[in-house]
């Protein structure tokens, strides 16, 4: 006898990635849409029946969905960018009575990217100059990108620094000559792209470039999907994607 299906709500269902989510889950077997969620649509309603929220909004409605989450014991995968650290401190608050899967990108590629950057950081920790480029569409509100952090982060805690200690995210003017203990970020916002981010380690006589390009949002509807598939059976704790694809 076939498992139950895994009911599956999705917050901001009107929206471009959405309604991909919506797509996606009605395309598996091992998945069924239990409600949305929607500005004018009841929280409550939305959830009475879920098992586990996919949600890719804004921070205030994500928050506020987990509030109800949490009463109604529901799982959420969180692909929602932009939090501050107090709106972190309120996720990881959440977790200790619900499972959260929460990740700045939810692709498996991208993810994949994560791991290589660590490892190329603490192989060129001498002598190469790192850069972040990101680029997104042209609605995109936060900047840099949540996925551009996560790399700032992952390059930055492999060289034994914290990224607020060393970021750049604007340059204009006389600037003087480069600090190498810096990682610089640029942003492009402009016509529909979907989402590339580059990590640059820019030496002498050579350039390396790590780069993740995403042309259509499937992929991060297919990483969702499977974070949902790993909160399955789970009740409480903070996961990333590299805990659902076993990164380590």
């Amino acid at each position: 006898m076939s498992p139950e299906p895994i009911r599956v709500a999705i917050a901001g269902a009107s929206g471009r990635m959405g309604r991909m989510l919506i797509e996606a889950v009605a395309a598996v077997d091992d998945m069924a849409m239990s409600g949305t969620l929607d500005v004018g649509l009841d929280t409550r309603t939305g959830l009475a029946n879920a098992q586990v929220l996919i949600d890719f909004t804004r921070p205030e409605g994500t928050l506020a969905h987990l509030v109800v989450c949490r009463e109604l014991g529901v799982n959420a995968v969180i692909g929602t960018t932009g939090f501050s650290a107090a709106q972190k401190d309120e996720i990881k608050a959440h977790a200790q009575h619900i499972a959260i899967m929460m990740a700045p990108n939810m692709s498996v590629g991208v993810n994949v990217v994560f791991k290589l950057l660590g490892m190329a950081a603490r192989a060129l920790n001498e002598g190469y100059d790192i850069e972040i480029i990101e680029a997104h569409h042209r609605h995109k509100v936060d900047a840099p990108s949540g996925t551009a952090l996560k790399m700032g982060e992952i390059v930055a805690a492999a060289l034994g620094r914290d990224l607020k200690d060393c970021a750049v995210y604007a340059r204009e003017g006389v600037t003087g000559e480069r600090d190498p203990s810096t990682i610089g970020f640029a942003t492009v916002r402009g016509g529909d792209i979907v989402g590339d981010h580059t990590v640059m380690f820019a030496g002498t006589g050579e350039r390396i470039e790590i780069t993740h390009r995403s042309n259509s949002r499937a992929g991060y509807a297919q990483g969702s999907l499977r974070a949902a598939r790993f909160l399955a059976g789970r009740h409480s704790g903070l996961f990333g994607m590299h805990d659902v694809l076993g990164l380590g």
